[in-house]
């Protein structure tokens, strides 16, 4: 059973949230505003967050960045239909994903899977099967253990960023568009993927590479998309 912590200051969007997910037989922790969601991830074992933008006391933007110091815990925004500066703000401090109000009970579930069985693989799960390690460039990827070390040095990445960098790991030279990286890693419908993909794509770079602004891993390929140099 997965533990997901629902922080929303609408007490009618929680327990909606609540009915959804307990349905799909998650166990549901509640908090109302950043702070207390902070007090629930100190003391309980959770595998995923929903998370409010504007909430009193603490705001999830705030929350989330003190979360990212500590944890690579999936975070899902919960957004207003125009709030898309926010969203990219909070995938700018480490959100994983977000879903926008009134939600579609369906793509929620849907979401909510995808981000747990990349956190939970990515967490290292009990498997025999043998997995590979990539080596491009002065990046290695251990498929196995989950690590990533970039000349010399291991690197902590969110499970995001991790199967972004795994793709272009497992296909060196070959060029991705925003829209492909969507469906491969998100495995959803990229309609208005450009910006959420070129966020963790910018993400990824700080921590691969010694001047993200120049970078000599991950490339750009002007008007077709990103590829990882070989």
């Amino acid at each position: 059973m997965y533990n997901i912590l629902i922080c929303d200051d609408e007490k009618d969007i929680v327990e909606a949230l609540n009915i959804y997910l307990t349905s799909e037989g998650y166990k549901i922790f509640k908090a109302y505003n950043g702070s207390e969601a902070l007090g629930v991830i100190e003391k309980e074992e959770i595998h995923l967050v929903l998370m409010d933008i504007m909430m009193p006391v603490m705001d999830g933007i705030t929350a989330m960045s003190k979360l990212r110091e500590k944890s690579n815990l999936p975070v899902i925004l919960l957004t207003a239909k125009g709030e898309d500066t926010d969203k990219i703000l909070g995938l700018n401090v480490g959100a994983d994903d977000y879903v926008t109000k009134p939600f579609n009970p369906v793509e929620l579930i849907a979401r909510v899977k995808a981000q747990l069985r990349r956190y939970m693989t990515l967490g290292g799960s009990n498997t025999t099967e043998k997995k590979d390690v990539y080596m491009v460039s002065g990046i290695i990827l251990d498929d196995k253990s989950k690590q990533v070390v970039v000349d010399g040095e291991e690197v902590s990445l969110t499970p995001t960023e991790y199967y972004i960098l795994k793709l272009f790991m497992e296909n060196p030279g070959k060029v991705y568009s925003p829209k492909d990286i969507y469906k491969e890693v998100w495995k959803d419908i990229p309609l208005g993927s450009e910006g959420t993909v070129a966020v963790h794509i910018r993400h990824l770079r700080e921590k691969i590479e010694i001047n993200p602004s120049e970078p000599r891993h991950l490339k750009v390929v002007w008007g077709q998309g990103y590829k990882m140099e070989e």
